[in-house]
């Protein structure tokens, strides 16, 4: 092989060619190690000690809480390093500097770098691991002030757990991945405590006692420096709708912050907004200012999460990808989306979930018709086995086929005073936003 790569496509199709767990998951996970991770920083020189990090797990809201950190950084005027996964539309989503993605060329010199270090590390990385060692390297050739990091799965066996966060957040514990992860709500928590390292502060958004219990064991095992816990150390006082989001009343282990708009839509987001805002108070070891926060939070945007991206009729796009997160939406349509005419979804899921619950999670909703459809993965449900499933629940429902296909279709059956909702997995909202936001730009 010729290094570099000589475009961007090239070195992508060396990525990947590697093991791919997020299209293709394991059914539960055998020897879990960190050892190739470790070879492969430490090959770097180890670029992730080169700059602090606020490591964040969690079930559902990793996205939405690391897009609410780097904002709160980024109006503090650090430079900021954000880690997400996985991508809706491009793989540069996933490693961005502020809120701009790596570029093309620098993707593909950190993806060549990493190329020719490959041979030396003792069994071959994983794509997700490679990935990883990728943002972990470019933060560093930026010289980024702190880097926020998202856990791809669980948390104590991650590829990104190779870093020695100052911060450790742990959003939320339900069930997602329990084939990996569980069986149980318990192990889940233990799984993604085992984030906190010695003298880090953890920040837990769980409320469940005895799951908040576990985190807290584990974080004193590992010598966490602190331990806030959300509705005693940090809460959301109050969480109102508002024009555009949430108005919210913060109140963390430093001091309150009153009436903040929060420019993402769901009650959900107004509690993890408290969630990074402590998380952001750990790291500073201090308060913010309320016009910082204010700031941050009134401008952040987290794209296929209770995305807007049509009127008349309104179409809203949802990552939602398990039963917590379809309770959540459901939740947050029922209260700000309110729409005279019939709502329409469209809906696709991948192996491992469970279609029957994350159906009925949306019945109070009062949906007209589920479209369902095949997302573009290997562990795709096929539409018609979702089909039956959505029937057998009484909704009435047609097949879509691919995510672009049902898209149009719905549309067709929406008049301009009803609401599309597409929702399920990140790959429909992916596919669904390329057909839809991409398709309206100017060309």
């Amino acid at each position: 092989m010729n290094l570099p790569f000589s475009s961007l496509a090239d070195a992508l199709a060396w990525l990947d060619g590697h093991v791919d767990f997020e299209s293709k998951m394991p059914t539960r996970r055998s020897l879990p190690t960190l050892d190739r991770m470790r070879e492969l920083v430490h090959l770097l020189g180890n670029p992730e000690r080169a700059y602090p990090s606020v490591h964040i797990t969690g079930t559902n809201a990793k996205g939405s809480t690391a897009a609410m950190l780097t904002a709160l950084f980024c109006s503090m005027g650090l430079s900021v390093g954000t880690y997400t996964s996985p991508d809706l539309e491009r793989i540069n989503e996933r490693i961005c500097l502020g809120k701009e993605p790596i570029d093309d060329d620098s993707l593909a010199a950190v993806l060549s770098t990493l190329a020719g270090l490959e041979e030396l590390v003792s069994e071959r990385p994983t794509r997700f691991e490679l990935l990883s060692a990728a943002a972990f390297a470019w933060f560093a050739d930026v010289a980024v002030d702190v880097a926020v990091i998202e856990v791809g799965l669980g948390g104590t066996w991650d590829a990104t757990n190779v870093i020695d966060s100052e911060v450790a957040v742990v959003t939320n514990i339900s069930f997602d991945h329990a084939e990996i992860l569980g069986p149980t709500l318990e192990d889940i928590a233990l799984d993604k405590a085992g984030i906190v390292k010695p003298g880090a502060v953890a920040v837990v958004g769980e409320r469940d006692p005895s799951l908040v219990s576990i985190i807290e064991t584990r974080a004193r095992e590992a010598g966490a420096e602190a331990i806030w816990v959300a509705g005693s150390d940090f809460v959301t006082e109050a969480n109102r709708l508002a024009l555009g989001g949430r108005l919210v009343d913060l109140r963390s282990p430093s001091r309150r912050y009153p009436e903040v708009l929060v420019s993402l839509h769901g009650p959900h987001q107004g509690e993890n907004a408290a969630c990074a805002l402590a998380a952001a108070e750990a790291f500073f070891a201090r308060a913010l200012e309320q016009d910082v926060v204010e700031e941050a939070f009134s401008s952040v945007e987290v794209p296929g999460r209770l995305e807007v991206v049509g009127h008349q009729p309104l179409v809203v796009l949802d990552g939602a990808h398990n039963v917590a997160g379809m309770e959540a939406l459901a939740a947050a349509l029922g209260e700000g989306f309110s729409v005279d005419g019939p709502i329409v979804a469209v809906i696709g899921m991948l192996r491992g979930r469970d279609p029957k619950a994350m159906l009925s999670a949306l019945a109070p909703i009062g949906l007209a018709t589920v479209v369902a459809c095949t997302p573009d993965s290997p562990r795709a449900i096929a539409a018609e086995e979702l089909a039956a499933e959505g029937r057998a629940l009484g909704f009435d429902v047609e097949i879509g086929g691919s995510v672009a296909r049902a898209v149009e279709l719905g549309l067709a059956m929406v008049p301009a005073d009803g609401m599309l909702v597409v929702a399920g997995s990140l790959y429909v909202v992916g596919g669904a936003r390329s057909a839809l936001v991409d398709a309206a730009r100017p060309h």
